[in-house]
C-alpha cells in the first residue's frame, strides 16, 4: 500500500477548516485508511460504502470492512452475505476495484490462535469453554478483533498490493472508539492480579507456591469447582502465551491509525444528540492525536424551493384557513413553514458545532427520498458527498 508523508487532518493554522473536500481525500494516493465513526442510526455504514464505491470508481483498489452488526452493506452491494473474507463487488464502473467484508469476531479470534500456537495447543485453546465464551460474546472482544483484522488487511495489502485504500465502518455509539483502547485494555487484563495469581503455578515450580496462594487456590476450588478452576487456569495460561503477539500487533495497528495516510471521518445527523456525540468523537480523536479529516453531516433536510419565509408561509396559511378551512394550499403552506424551520434549526446546530470546533472541515449531505439498497443508491450518496464539497 502506498503511503505518503503528508498528514490528512484538519487545518492547524488557527484558521477555520471550511468545507471537507471528499474527492481530494479519496483521490490522494497517500490516503491509505479511512475510518468512519459516529453514533448509531446516522447512516455511517452507508457513508462508508458510498465512499468506498466512489474511490473505486475513481481508480482506487478498495476494500471496505464493516464491524457494524447491521447487514445493509451486503444488500447495498449486491452481495448475498458478507463474511470474514473480502468479496468482490460486481458492477463497479471505472478503473478501480472494490471488495467488501464484515468482521466475523469468532473466526478472527480463531485465526489469531491458529497462527500463534502449535496445532495441539491451538485445539486445546479452541475447545476451552472460557475461550468459547470470550471469543463469542465477551465485552470488548469485537474491538480487539477489529484491530486485529485491520492489521491483517494492511499487512496483506503491503505485501501483495491488493488494496491501496481500506475503508473501515466502526460500531455505533461511543464504543466505536473502544478499539483505540484495545492494546491497553488487553495489557491491563493480562497484568491484573487475578490473572497473575492463576498464572503462578504455570510460571514456576509448585514448591514456590506460598501457603497463602495455596489457601486461595483451595478456596477457589471449593467455590468454583476443580474442573472449572482447571479450565480457567488452562485458558489464562494459553491466553498469556498466545496473546503476547496479538498485543504487539494491536499496538502496531494503533500506531498505524495515528500515522500519516490515515484519515478519520466523523459521521453525524443534524440532530442535537448526534452532534453532541460527534463532539465527543472529535475531542477524543484530538486527545489521542488521531488524524481527523472532517465531519460528515448526513441526512440533512433539503432546502425548500422558493424564498417564502416560515413566518410568511404561516401567515398566508392562517389567512386561507379563515376563508377556507379545508384549503389544500393552506396545508402546503404549513408544511413549507415546518420545512423552513427545520432547515433553520439544523443550520443553527451546525453553526454551533463549527463555532466550537472551527478546525474541523465539514460536508453536508442532504437526505434521500428513500433507503439505499443498491449500487445506484450508493453512487448517488457518493455524488452528494462530493457535491457537498
Amino acid at each position: 500500500m502506498n503511503r505518503s508523508t503528508s498528514r490528512v487532518g484538519p487545518a492547524t493554522s488557527g484558521q477555520p477548516a471550511g468545507t471537507l473536500d471528499v474527492d481530494a481525500l479519496i483521490d490522494d494516493p497517500g490516503t491509505g485508511i479511512i475510518v468512519c465513526c459516529g453514533s448509531g442510526g446516522v447512516g455511517k455504514t452507508t457513508t462508508s460504502a458510498a465512499l468506498a464505491l466512489r474511490a473505486a470508481e475513481r481508480g482506487r483498489k478498495v476494500v471496505v470492512l464493516t464491524i457494524d452488526p447491521a447487514r445493509r452493506l451486503a444488500q447495498s452491494m449486491g452481495i448475498e452475505a458478507l463474511d470474514n473474507t473480502p468479496r468482490p463487488v460486481t458492477g463497479v464502473e471505472g478503473g478501480g476495484t472494490l471488495d467488501a467484508m464484515m468482521l466475523d469476531m469468532k473466526r478472527t479470534f480463531d485465526e489469531v490462535v491458529l497462527s500463534q500456537a502449535s496445532p495441539e495447543k491451538a485445539q486445546q485453546i479452541l475447545a476451552n469453554p472460557f475461550y468459547i465464551a470470550l471469543s463469542s460474546s465477551f465485552a470488548g472482544t469485537q474491538e480487539y478483533m477489529a484491530m486485529e483484522k485491520l492489521g491483517q488487511i494492511h499487512r496483506d495489502a503491503q505485501e501483495t498490493g491488493t488494496y491501496d485504500l481500506i475503508v473501515v465502518d466502526t460500531p455505533p455509539s461511543r464504543s466505536a472508539l473502544d478499539f483505540l483502547d484495545a492494546p491497553d485494555r488487553l495489557s491491563s487484563f493480562l497484568d491484573g492480579r487475578f490473572v497473575r495469581l492463576l498464572l503462578t503455578p504455570a510460571r514456576g515450580p509448585a514448591k514456590l507456591m506460598t501457603a497463602g496462594l495455596s489457601i486461595i487456590t483451595n478456596s477457589l476450588t471449593k467455590i468454583l469447582g476443580a474442573q472449572f478452576l482447571k479450565d480457567l487456569q488452562t485458558f489464562v495460561t494459553a491466553l498469556d502465551t498466545v496473546f503476547g503477539g496479538f498485543r504487539q500487533r494491536a499496538q502496531k495497528t494503533y500506531a498505524l491509525l495515528k500515522a500519516d495516510g490515515t484519515a478519520f471521518l466523523v459521521v453525524a445527523a443534524p440532530e442535537p444528540d448526534a452532534l453532541r456525540e460527534a463532539e465527543y468523537f472529535v475531542e477524543r480523536l484530538s486527545e489521542d492525536d488521531m488524524p481527523l479529516a472532517g465531519l460528515v453531516v448526513n441526512r440533512a433536510s433539503p432546502e425548500p424551493a422558493g424564498t417564502l419565509s416560515a413566518e410568511e408561509a404561516t401567515t398566508a396559511a392562517e389567512r386561507l384557513r379563515r376563508t377556507d378551512g379545508t384549503s389544500v394550499a393552506a396545508g402546503l403552506l404549513r408544511l413549507h413553514a415546518d420545512r423552513v424551520r427545520m432547515v433553520q434549526r439544523e443550520r443553527t446546530l451546525r453553526s454551533r458545532f463549527a463555532t466550537a470546533h472551527p478546525q474541523v472541515a465539514t460536508v453536508v449531505v442532504p437526505a434521500l427520498a428513500g433507503d439505499v439498497h443498491d449500487l445506484t443508491g450508493l453512487r448517488r450518496v457518493g455524488t452528494l458527498l462530493a457535491d457537498g464539497s
